[in-house]
């Protein structure tokens, strides 16, 4: 038995600030100091508080240590594991209380989380099968296996009200039954975490940190429907994902749970890695089984459904990593558990990927319902800089910005739909004062646009012409009657695009026409941008009563646009200015500004 453990993150953000360097150094510290008998160093997945990485958690005392390096391995050790006194340097700051807190769970980003899909995440060492059985990983199989029908499983589901985390909240028992009513020999099981939203990486937190829920809860998909046989379908780009995944695998099929008699129940499942190529197209269903088939990437007309006629043709079930993250704890602990969380239409907890201008960027869970204000100001500890709170974003390139005016609604799949926004897949990105919300929109279609598959008009063309009606206004080139063509474009391709990708592409315009309408208005008729974001509609001037003629900006420009005599105010000539915004950053005594 080991006296101390020490769990050092090692999620994709920790591990690019080098978590991996610093398991090596105390793992080498600890054996100089004679101790590697009576401390444990393990590797876990994401804590969440991505913010303040590379972040460990010293046990038993449950110490949280933020923003450790190298160099503070030996203090650690030899102040916290030998004099028993914690580094009190190293411990998080909470911002709101302004005081360095002992335990994660005494942080405010904790305290109002309830973590159910990310419950083992920077609990367990996500390589070592032991850690997850001891969690009571692979109780649910044995469960279901042993004990229930594969309807009973299915009834189950359906009794939770657990709705597909990954779009549009599909209820997954519904799915489920749809499948299972097919009558054919061969069905299968897919799991999508090709999550490829800008901003979002919940999937592959699950992945990196709990990659056995997953195997497990697909297992017990394959028995309600009669499948035999599943695909994980996963992001290239994720390799710390894929690389775990696979050891779960090898780990799980080693241990008899995965393969030929599951635990000698005559139960056959077994599961295989299919990795994606970065097209954001196979976030969709049809077009993910398309590409898992060896084909292009590109949606099928529906109907039929998977359900019905999916992967090779045969009756398949697709849910993404966050839906599976619920299935084992559902069978567990019961449908009445799981559906007292959250809201009347929308149940559970609900993972999010807090980005943007807050002061805690990370992973957070809360059970549906929870307002928009509670997770910005109360977990993610607000807007940074004394700014405003201006927008929030969710869903991706599907979603739309949800307003200011709208912080206090309860965020579930529907309320979100009725103020012009999506739940998607959980990403949230957060925006404040200096935020223009055209230039958002504009970012968000240049990216569906480069992401279109091309196989149907509206989204192949008409998101492209979308792009150019947000140039011309961005560039102060557009008419009002632009707009009226640009709003009403967003409702043809919603109408009639092939899949998903194209008909929500329109939403992060039509949202922040619907809110932000001034902004828009101000960039066509006053050829101007009020935020000082669009470079076509903004010009850096100098204000010779606060101008030292010091020269600084002008040895700054790389263009040779600012000219005058020392001691003398300077100017800006704006036919040369190409506005990178160097003498304004340069300029000690604020005489540079943006109109």
């Amino acid at each position: 038995m080991f006296r101390s453990s020490i769990l050092i993150c090692g999620g994709t953000g920790c591990t690019s600030n080098h978590s991996q360097e610093i398991r090596e150094e105390f793992i080498k510290e600890l054996k100089e100091k004679n101790l590697e008998n009576d401390v444990a160093v393990i590797g876990t997945g994401c804590f969440g508080l991505c913010a303040v990485g590379p972040v460990i958690i010293v046990y038993p005392e449950g110490a949280f240590y933020s923003g450790v390096t190298t160099a503070d391995v030996k203090e650690i050790v030899e102040e916290h594991l030998i004099k028993g006194r914690l580094v009190e340097r190293l411990l998080y700051v909470d911002k709101h209380a302004n005081s360095h807190v002992k335990a994660l769970s005494d942080t405010n980003f904790y305290k109002k989380q309830t973590r159910v899909a990310l419950k083992n995440c920077g609990v367990i060492d996500p390589e070592n099968i032991d850690e997850y059985i001891g969690c009571d990983g692979y109780q649910a199989l044995i469960k279901v296996l042993t004990e229930m029908k594969p309807q009973e499983v299915i009834d189950v589901i359906k009794a939770s009200g657990l709705r597909g985390r990954g779009g549009a909240g599909f209820p997954t028992g519904m799915k489920w039954q749809f499948a299972a009513n097919q009558v054919n020999d061969t069905k299968y099981v897919c799991c999508n975490a090709d999550e490829g939203d800008p901003g979002a990486f919940m999937d592959r937190s699950v992945l990196e940190g709990d990659p056995h829920a997953v195997l497990e809860a697909m297992a017990i998909a394959g028995y309600a429907i009669g499948s035999h046989q599943g695909y994980i379908y996963v992001r290239a780009e994720y390799p710390i994902a894929v690389q775990r995944l696979n050891v779960a695998l090898k780990q799980a099929k080693e241990y008899g749970l995965l393969g030929k008699n599951i635990l000698g129940t005559g139960f056959d499942f077994d599961l295989e890695i299919k990795l994606g190529s970065g097209a954001f197209v196979c976030g969709e269903e049809t077009a993910l089984m398309t590409s898992v088939e060896g084909h292009r990437g590109e949606p099928r007309p529906r109907p039929p459904f998977p359900a019905v006629k999916g992967l090779f043709g045969k009756p398949t079930i697709l849910n993404n990593v966050e839906t599976y993250a619920n299935i084992c704890q559902i069978i567990l602990k019961g449908a009445d558990w799981f559906s007292s969380m959250g809201t009347e239409k929308s149940k559970g907890t609900k993972v999010f990927a807090l980005g943007g201008k807050i002061t805690n960027t990370g992973l957070v869970e809360i059970p549906m319902g929870t307002t928009l204000r509670q997770v910005i100001e109360d977990i993610g500890g607000g807007v940074p800089n004394g700014k405003k709170f201006k927008a929030a974003q969710t869903g991706g390139p599907s979603g739309g910005c949800i307003p200011a005016v709208n912080f206090d609604v309860p965020i579930d799949y529907d309320n979100l739909i009725s103020i012009g926004s999506m739940m998607g897949s959980g990403g949230m990105i957060v925006m404040d004062e200096d935020n223009c919300m055209v230039d958002i929109a504009k970012f968000f279609l240049e990216f569906t646009v480069d992401e279109s598959c091309g196989k149907c008009t509206p989204c192949r063309i008409g998101t492209r012409r979308l792009l150019e009606y947000l140039d011309k206004i961005t560039t102060g080139k557009a008419t009002m009657q632009d707009l009226d063509d640009m709003e009403q474009l967003c409702y043809y391709i919603k109408a009639n695009a092939l899949c998903g990708l194209g008909q929500t592409a329109p939403n992060p315009v039509l949202s922040t026409l619907r809110y932000f309408r001034d902004e828009y208005e101000a960039h066509i008729k006053e050829h101007r941008c009020p935020a000082h974001v669009c470079k076509g509609l903004i010009q850096y001037k100098i204000d010779p009563e606060k101008c030292k003629g010091c020269s600084a900006c002008s040895r700054k420009c790389p263009v040779g646009a600012i000219t005058g005599e020392i001691k003398s105010p300077f100017t800006i000539d704006p036919m040369k200015c190409v506005k990178c915004g160097q003498c304004m950053a340069t300029c000690k005594f604020g005489a540079i500004v943006k109109e």
